[in-house]
C-alpha cells in the first residue's frame, strides 16, 4: 500500500457544482440493495445527501477541487466496493485536537455508525449544510463536527492557520490542528462528561495519543501518518 502524502497548505478552494455521477446512476439498483443490507445491520444509517470531490490540485500552498452532490448510499457503495470510480475522492475536514501537554485527542466511533470501532479525529463526510455561496466550507464543517461529536465549541480551542492535506488512496483528509488550553486527562474527562449527557453519542470512547506507541490498529493510516509527522517536528 502506498504511504500517505501530506501537503501543507494555507488555503482551500473547493467549488460545489451540479455534476452527474455516472457510477451512482448506472448502478442504482445494486447500490440500493447494498444500503438496505447495511441498514439491516445498523438501522440508524440514514441515506442523506453528501458531497464528494474530483479534480484535486495542489499548487503554491493551495488546495483546489470541485465537489458534487450525491446520496450517502452511493458513497458507501463506492467505498465498500473498492473505489471503482477513481476519478472521484472522499475529501473531508478533521479537527486534530491537541492538548496543552501535547496529546492528540481521538474518538472511537460508536457501534451504530458506518465506521464503527474506527478511531480518529472528529470528522464527517461533507454535506449540504457545509456549502456557503457555492463553496465548500471545510473550516465550518470542522467546527460543526467537533461540536456534534465531542460537545466542544470554537471557544474551547485555538485553530492553527495551515491545513495538512493527507492524501491516502481515494481519500483526502484536510486536517487542522486545534489547540486546547487544558491537559489531556482534563480534556478527555470533559468530553466524556459531554458524551454522557447524550442519548446516543457518535463516540463510544476517547483516546489520548501522546507518542507513537499509543497507536492502535483501528486508527487509519492517514491519521497515524499525520500524527507521526507532528511528533517528528516538535
Amino acid at each position: 500500500m502506498t504511504s500517505p502524502v501530506i501537503h501543507r497548505v494555507t488555503s482551500l478552494d473547493l467549488a460545489v457544482r451540479p455534476i452527474a455521477w455516472p457510477f451512482a446512476e448506472e448502478r442504482r439498483v445494486e447500490i440500493a440493495a447494498h444500503f438496505a443490507e447495511m441498514q439491516r445491520e445498523r438501522p440508524k444509517l440514514w441515506n442523506g445527501r453528501v458531497l464528494m470531490g474530483r479534480d484535486p490540485v495542489f499548487a503554491d500552498g493551495h488546495f483546489a477541487a470541485t465537489y458534487f452532490e450525491t446520496d450517502f448510499a452511493s458513497f458507501l457503495a463506492w467505498r465498500d466496493w473498492g473505489f471503482p470510480d477513481t476519478a472521484v475522492f472522499n475529501g473531508f475536514g478533521m479537527g486534530a485536537l491537541r492538548t496543552s501537554d501535547g496529546a492528540f485527542v481521538m474518538g472511537e466511533m460508536a457501534h451504530h455508525t458506518s465506521n464503527a470501532g474506527r478511531i480518529y479525529f472528529p470528522s464527517g463526510t461533507p454535506d449540504l449544510d457545509d456549502v456557503r455561496d457555492g463553496m465548500l466550507d471545510i473550516p465550518g464543517s470542522v467546527v460543526r463536527e467537533i461540536a456534534e461529536e465531542t460537545g466542544l465549541t470554537a471557544d474551547d480551542y485555538a485553530a492553527e492557520t495551515d491545513w495538512h492535506c493527507v492524501v491516502s488512496g481515494r481519500a483526502i483528509a484536510m486536517i487542522q490542528v486545534l489547540n486546547l488550553d487544558m491537559p489531556g486527562d482534563e480534556a478527555r474527562a470533559q468530553i466524556e462528561a459531554n458524551l454522557a449527557r447524550e442519548a446516543e453519542p457518535e463516540l463510544s470512547a476517547i483516546h489520548l495519543v501522546r507518542e507513537m506507541s499509543d497507536f492502535l490498529p483501528t486508527m487509519p493510516r492517514f491519521v497515524t501518518a499525520f500524527i507521526a509527522q507532528q511528533f517528528a517536528s516538535r
